[in-house]
């Protein structure tokens, strides 16, 4: 995206936080310290949401306004890290009936988006040889938050970690552009290999709740993994894959599975092979 364009865009987010904020303060007076806290207060997008993740997730060792002050560091040094986070902010208010299109609320609430900000973070600070701090911040991150994201793993941008609670994402995982995750999700190693050991989930993919992805399997683009399903080999473009052990048992209608988050699968008899 040209530089103008991102500006627009950052600024587009940012008056579309302010705004929902001033609705929030005006129907809910209550939330008047905890808004000016951590949106009102500040000048743009960066300060408020590197409070936000500060109050979150500071810790008695590494205090919220020292989180807080990483967080602009490595935002400061890595603008695609603002970038990736006003697309990943979008898509929870594209994707998510429960945030009623609106960004405030996940912005300010949303775990698996935090946990998905820190993470980062963390790996902007991995790829710096800073990976004791990279470290402390994954770990905090599966303390406070329930997610535990490797700080070498890597996410494209539009991604949405619904719930959250209960996501393990290891060392040498890819997650694509426009990818969904429900709760539960694992995507992980099978315990006997080293080196590039996890997967390699693709653009588009849809993983359902409880999924499990173990070794280095491609999750093609545009892909969707059943509930509860458990994926041992490679799934196709396009397919949708359940059970346990994972195989096909349809062929997705929608082009991009994440971006509808429809969970339903082919009904009896249309198996595919």
């Amino acid at each position: 995206m040209p530089a103008e364009g991102a500006a627009r865009l950052a600024e587009d987010v940012w008056a579309r936080l302010h705004r929902e904020a001033l609705r929030t303060l005006q129907a809910e007076p209550l939330l008047d310290r905890h808004l000016y806290a951590t949106l009102l207060r500040w000048p743009g997008l960066a300060d408020s949401f590197a409070a936000v993740l500060g109050d979150r997730l500071g810790t008695a060792e590494l205090g919220a306004e020292r989180l807080a002050g990483l967080v602009l560091e490595a935002w400061a040094a890595e603008p695609a890290l603002e970038a990736a986070l006003r697309a990943d902010l979008l898509a929870i208010g594209a994707r998510d009936p429960a945030a009623g299109s609106g960004l405030l609320t996940p912005f300010l609430y949303y775990k698996g988006f935090h946990a998905l900000q820190l993470h980062r973070v963390a790996h902007w600070l991995w790829g710096r040889e800073r990976r004791a701090l990279a470290y402390f911040l994954q770990a905090q991150s599966a303390r406070a938050l329930g997610i535990d994201l490797h700080p070498a793993a890597r996410f494209g941008t539009g991604v949405f970690i619904d719930h959250g609670t209960g996501v393990v994402v290891g060392e040498t995982a890819v997650v694509g552009n426009d990818v969904s995750i429900l709760q539960g999700v694992t995507l992980g190693g099978t315990g006997k290999e080293a080196g590039d050991r996890h997967p390699k989930v693709r653009d588009g993919v849809l993983l359902g709740a409880g999924v499990k992805v173990l070794g280095n399997v491609t999750i093609g683009r545009g892909a969707k993994v059943g509930a509860g399903s458990v994926v041992l080999r490679d799934v196709p473009p396009c397919a949708t894959v359940a059970g346990v052990p994972a195989r096909i048992v349809g062929w997705c209608p929608e082009a991009i599975p994440a971006l509808v988050m429809s969970h339903a699968l082919p009904e009896a008899g249309t198996e595919g092979c």
